[in-house]
């Protein structure tokens, strides 16, 4: 749903600071619920899963421990992102909303995956046609989506994209930052995954 409303997002706005579109301001409010929803859904497992590992209860303390990354995502997304996309733009940038909207297209990917695994398919066709499959959208839509941003923002200026950084104020390049890390550092992850899956019989396995 998110990268739907991305695409229809962006794809309308052919300016990409002053056009906007109904679902920019819609879809944030709508998305919030998730989030708060999905953490506390997180915690429910982590108690279940201790329970059934025979390690008791389990605690906040331990679930914040072991999820800290999701909890640290979801909580930007609704602390910081999303007063960003309702108050603080003012109507600007759907365009660059849109986009990173669409960043959420390889989430069914990581949730197959997943899934597979858990029920012991991770040798099938279908899990390596996945894992291909979430190497190159994620690549596109999370790795590449920053410097695409920057390029689409030099195009509005009449900037080449190496000039980009510098003509922005700090804190917009502090941001992309901020959101690029996770992104770069979760990509690592699937490349990683994808070279334990795929590696030719008899190499020796990639040091930790």
């Amino acid at each position: 749903m998110a990268s739907t409303a991305g695409y229809i997002i962006s794809s309308s706005c052919q300016h990409v600071i002053d056009d906007q579109h109904w679902l920019a301001a819609a879809y944030p409010p709508f998305a919030v619920p998730y989030f708060v929803y999905d953490v506390y859904a997180m915690y429910l497992c982590h108690l279940q899963r201790a329970q059934v590992k025979g390690h008791g209860p389990g605690g906040a303390r331990a679930f914040l421990r072991h999820e800290r990354l999701m909890v640290l995502h979801h909580g930007a997304m609704v602390l910081v992102c999303f007063p960003v996309a309702t108050v603080w733009r003012q109507g600007k940038g759907d365009f660059f909303l849109g986009c990173l909207l669409m960043a959420e297209l390889s989430t069914p990917l990581v949730c197959l995956g997943k899934v597979l695994i858990l029920l012991h398919l991770q040798h099938t066709t279908l899990h390596k046609l996945n894992a291909v499959a979430l190497l190159l959208t994620f690549l596109l839509c999370r790795v590449l989506l920053f410097p695409y941003l920057y390029w689409a923002y030099g195009r509005h200026r009449g900037l080449a994209l190496l000039r980009v950084p510098s003509a922005l104020p700090v804190a917009y390049n502090m941001a992309a930052v901020a959101m690029a890390a996770p992104q770069l550092y979760w990509f690592g992850l699937i490349c990683r995954g994808a070279w334990r899956l795929f590696r030719p019989a008899g190499s020796p396995p990639r040091p930790p």
